[in-house]
C-alpha cells in the first residue's frame, strides 16, 4: 500500500493559474488524469488537498468527488481561520455528502504578508475550532512563517498539525537555503504534534534543471528531525508537472530514502489523517 498524501484536483479557470509561469499547467485536471498517474507510479491512495480556489465551494464538490473515487481516502478542504462561524462551516461539509471524508481544513497562510500571522488571537481561534472538531490543521507556510508554526503547535499540545512541503525551503540556494530551513524548521520538528511532508520539493529546487542531489540534504535532514513516523510522502500533483512528473518526483524520494519505508509511504498518513483504507 503506497500513499500519496498531497495531491490537487482543478480546472484551468483557478485564478491563480492565470499566471504565465503557470501556462505548463493551466489546464483541467481531474480523476481519470489521476488515475492514469497513480497506476504509472503504483501508488494506491491519496489524500485530495484543496488547490487555492479559497470557496467553500471547493470543498463541498471535492468531498462529493471523493465519495465516488475509490483512490482518494480522504480530503482537506479549504476555509477562512478566521471565519467567525467556522465550526457551523465544518458541520455542513460533515453533513453534506462524502463528508465523513474530510480530514483537515488548510488556510493559505503561505499568501498573508504578516510571518507571525499565525499569533494572531483570531487565528489561533480558528486553529482551536479545527483541532476541537478532530481533524487536521493542515499548514502551508512560507520559510520565514515557521517559527509562528512551531509557536501555534506548542500552544495547541492536543492538536494535530500537518506541515507542507517541509515549510517550503529555499533548495535552488543551495547550501544558504538549507542552514536557512534547518534553522527555521527544528523548533517546529521538535513539536511532536507535528508531521510533515515530503512534498513540493522538486518546485522549491531549480524546475528546470533540478537533480536527484539538490533534494537529499533537505530528504535527510528531515527524517533526522522529525523520523519516520512524522514524515508523508506526498506527490503535490500536479503542480509537480512544472519540474516532474508524477513518477520522477516518486522515483527521487525513493532513491534517496533507499527504497519505500513504510511509515513515509502509508502509515504515518493512514495514522495522522485517520483514514479508513481497507
Amino acid at each position: 500500500m503506497i500513499v500519496d498524501s498531497h495531491q490537487h484536483l482543478w480546472t484551468a479557470d483557478y485564478a491563480w493559474l492565470a499566471d504565465p509561469a503557470l501556462t505548463r499547467i493551466r489546464r483541467d485536471y481531474g480523476v481519470d488524469d489521476l488515475r492514469r498517474n497513480l497506476r504509472d507510479a503504483g501508488v494506491d491512495r491519496t489524500v485530495l488537498v484543496e488547490a487555492a480556489r479559497g470557496e467553500a465551494a471547493e470543498t463541498t464538490e471535492f468531498l462529493a468527488t471523493a465519495a465516488g473515487t475509490e483512490e482518494i481516502a480522504g480530503v482537506v478542504g479549504w476555509a477562512s481561520l478566521t471565519d467567525p462561524a467556522l465550526a457551523d462551516t465544518l458541520a455542513g461539509h460533515r453533513a453534506g455528502t462524502g463528508g465523513h471524508l474530510l480530514v483537515g481544513i488548510r488556510d493559505q497562510v503561505q499568501g498573508q504578508p504578516d510571518d507571525d500571522y499565525l499569533d494572531r488571537p483570531e487565528v489561533r481561534a480558528g486553529l482551536r475550532t479545527i483541532a476541537a472538531a478532530g481533524l487536521v490543521n493542515e499548514l502551508v507556510v512560507r520559510v520565514e512563517q515557521l517559527p509562528a508554526v512551531a509557536r501555534a503547535a506548542a500552544a495547541l499540545p492536543a492538536g494535530r498539525f500537518v506541515l507542507d512541503h517541509l515549510g517550503k525551503p529555499r533548495i535552488a540556494a543551495g547550501t544558504a537555503g538549507l542552514e536557512q530551513w534547518r534553522t527555521l524548521v527544528a523548533p517546529v520538528a521538535a513539536q511532536p504534534n507535528v508531521v510533515s511532508k515530503l512534498s513540493g520539493l522538486v518546485t522549491e529546487a531549480d524546475p528546470g534543471g533540478w537533480t536527484v542531489e539538490d533534494l537529499r540534504p533537505f530528504v535527510t535532514s528531515a527524517v533526522e528531525l522529525f523520523g519516520p513516523d512524522r514524515l508523508m510522502f506526498g506527490s503535490d500533483w500536479p503542480v509537480c508537472e512544472l519540474a516532474a512528473t508524477y513518477r520522477q518526483v516518486r522515483d527521487a524520494l525513493e532513491q534517496i530514502l533507499g527504497g519505500v519505508p513504510e511509515a513515509i509511504f502509508a502509515t504515518t498518513a493512514i495514522s495522522t489523517y485517520k483514514l479508513e483504507i481497507e
